[in-house]
């Protein structure tokens, strides 16, 4: 289907954002078919194992940004006509914007990246018992075949397949889990209320920091604002990011359910197995090869679609092409080359991580993203003109610089969100326009 979807693409516009012809259905599918991955599946189930239920932050938090994408952020973004987070910030801040937005988004999508990448290789290792670095090359062949050809056409179709798929997969999982505890209640008798069964069972803080960075990570990410600029009228765009979130919000349930069973049962397996043994243990052998197939789907689904994002940004809004070459056809095999490029730049990076935590990874890459970007993106579209533009570019590099910093500075201390989020924000108060609006729209 992905490479199907290449007789859709005649121009970089049909790459990028389909032409704007998407329909509700492709909308929903193309954010579905990101968000839903090996994160809030794999990774969910990995995280259920080791922590319990506080796991199921990772698709509330995305669930609850898709819902205000649709309900506050689709119409004004989609009004404009443009194809990247940077381009929309350009316009609101000078061209300084751009490129900065551009380098922070495509630096906190990469560690997500990663993080996909990293839950698609035990499902090839349990299925066809290779080992880690040759699945890491497989999942990267996949990954190319999904989006190189079809760009967001791609990632949409397979999208609505995949979200089939992988809910039915869940669906499995919650069902045969729950029969094979003895029902809901013997989870609670397996496992103390607090911290397994408490959905802040990490500490409130660390619970709350997470589902903050998810949420301003979600609405900072070109891959889901890159669906709503496809969407071929306002409507259509918040009706699809709708239709996402309310799919998205229990997604993460079945795998939680899967990983505290899995602890229950197999304490000694490796945790970012849970869920793939889980499968191979205990549904149907005829079933279980279609869950399996589903989960990398996932997977791979979700890390086409972050590796389109970041080649729509670098090539739109970093890369100058000389002028000799500047024109639709080249713009579309740049298009396809980032995508190669930066696809093969995670797979190689996942080689010395293999064995850390999947959702470590997101909230990482969700807090990066989100620190630099969400404040500066809501100040222009809910107040266009009310910042002045230096303070505009300058709390972007606040907000990403001092959350990166502020990581590596206090590792084991408060998230690094809240501080990026406060820097971002007292440059943008202290650029706060009271008077006449001093800015050009679109």
């Amino acid at each position: 289907m992905g490479i199907g979807a290449a007789r859709k693409v005649k121009n970089a516009a049909d790459f990028t954002v389909g032409g704007h012809r998407s329909g509700t259905t492709l909308v929903a599918g193309t954010i579905i078919g990101t968000i839903i991955g090996g994160a809030s599946t794999v990774g969910t189930a990995q995280l259920a194992f080791s922590v319990g239920l506080s796991a199921w932050w990772f698709t509330l938090g995305c669930g609850l940004a898709l819902l205000a994408l649709g309900l506050f952020y689709a119409r004004p973004l989609r009004a404009t006509g443009l194809e990247t987070i940077p381009q929309y910030l350009a316009v609101n801040y000078g061209p300084a914007a751009g490129p900065i937005t551009g380098l922070a988004s495509s630096l906190g999508i990469f560690f997500s990246l990663v993080a996909n990448i990293l839950s698609a290789v035990p499902l090839i290792s349990a299925t066809l018992s290779f080992g880690p670095v040759q699945s890491a090359l497989l999942v990267l062949a996949l990954v190319v075949a999904y989006v190189f050809f079809g760009g967001v056409w791609g990632t949409g179709l397979v999208g609505v397949l995949k979200t089939i798929l992988v809910f039915l997969t869940l669906a499995a999982v919650a069902w045969v889990s729950c029969q094979r505890m003895g029902g809901p209640g013997d989870f609670w008798q397996a496992f103390p209320a607090y911290p397994w069964l408490s959905i802040f069972g990490r500490g409130a803080w660390t619970d709350i920091g997470g589902a903050l960075s998810l949420i301003v990570g979600t609405l900072s990410t070109q891959t889901y604002i890159q669906a709503v600029y496809a969407a071929r009228d306002v409507a259509t765009a918040r009706r699809g990011a709708v239709l996402a979130a309310l799919v998205t919000l229990p997604s993460g349930l079945p795998a939680v359910m899967a990983g505290l069973f899995m602890r229950a049962h197999h304490p000694d397996i490796a945790s970012i197995e849970a869920l793939p043994l889980f499968i191979l243990y205990y549904l149907p052998p005829w079933f279980g090869g279609i869950a399996l197939a589903a989960l990398l789907l996932a997977a791979v689904g979700t890390a086409a679609g972050l590796a389109l994002g970041v080649a729509t940004m670098l090539s739109r809004d970093i890369i100058d092409l000389p002028a000799k070459w500047r024109g639709e056809r080249s713009q579309l095999w740049l298009n396809r080359g980032v995508v190669l490029g930066i696809s093969f730049a995670a797979t190689v990076f996942t080689f010395g991580n293999l064995k850390s935590l999947v959702l470590d990874w997101n909230y990482l890459s969700m807090g990066l993203r989100g620190a630099g970007i969400f404040l500066p993106l809501s100040a222009a579209v809910f107040f266009p003109g009310r910042v002045r533009r230096r303070e505009g570019v300058l709390s972007m590099v606040a907000g990403a610089g001092v959350a990166l910093a502020w990581k590596g500075l206090f590792p084991a201390g408060i998230d690094p969100l809240y501080a990026g989020l406060a820097a971002s924000g007292l440059v943008l108060a202290l650029g706060w326009n009271r008077g006449e609006k001093n800015t050009r729209r679109v």
